[in-house]
């Protein structure tokens, strides 16, 4: 918490996840990966105009059709087949109104069973789209936490999961947040593939 009060004091409230829809967020969790957010905000905007941004639209489509439409989020062949299973995913288990009522363990585990669908995306689409109290671990978290001396750096995932959840009370709005600032202060902090002592502490010092 005295990390997370640093960097809220550092940078404010982030406003996260830029989507304007619960599916819009989970659309943005699978064309994120590898790849810029203003790429994905560019393939969101092309489903959008074609009138596509939903899943029975989406499975309806065909493959190479999807991914042109997403084609600035690159490995859109890729992506359009990961997102078209997770879309085939959601409208079989009723969509929102089935999905909601699953306890966040057993709904992890079956988005966890999507294919292309990793932890860092499932985690994603759970916190932002469904409000579940399941901390987003990324590179960024893993840098900014190794460079503090509070991790080794070479963790599970999963270790490094249940370590900040762990140290802080189940609550999605914090986990939001506290996502957010690291995001934040990775792209304004971090360097190559690591983050520097100096740049990191910089707007860590006021307590």
């Amino acid at each position: 918490m005295t990390l997370y009060q640093r960097l809220f004091k550092a940078y404010g409230p982030q406003h996260w996840w830029p989507g304007e829809s619960r599916f819009e967020v989970m659309v943005g969790a699978v064309l994120t990966q590898n790849t810029a957010w203003i790429n994905v905000e560019k393939a969101v905007a092309n489903l959008q105009e074609a009138g596509k941004l939903d899943p029975d639209r989406i499975n309806a489509m065909a493959p190479g059709s999807l991914a042109e439409l997403i084609r600035p989020s690159g490995y859109y062949n890729i992506k359009a087949g990961r997102l078209r299973h997770l879309c085939r995913w959601f409208t079989r288990a009723g969509g929102f109104a089935g999905l909601d009522r699953r306890p966040t363990d057993e709904l992890r585990g079956s988005l966890l069973g999507v294919k292309g669908v990793g932890p860092e995306t499932a985690d994603a689409i759970l916190l932002y789209a469904f409000e579940r109290p399941v901390f987003v671990i990324d590179v960024y978290t893993r840098r900014l936490l190794g460079a503090l001396g509070l991790i080794r750096g070479d963790e599970a995932y999963e270790t490094l999961r249940a370590l900040m959840q762990s140290r802080l009370p189940p609550a999605p709005a914090l986990y939001n947040e506290y996502h957010a600032l690291i995001v934040r202060h990775g792209k304004e902090r971090c360097i190559g593939t690591a983050c520097l002592h100096c740049r990191v502490e910089a707007p860590l010092k006021e307590r």
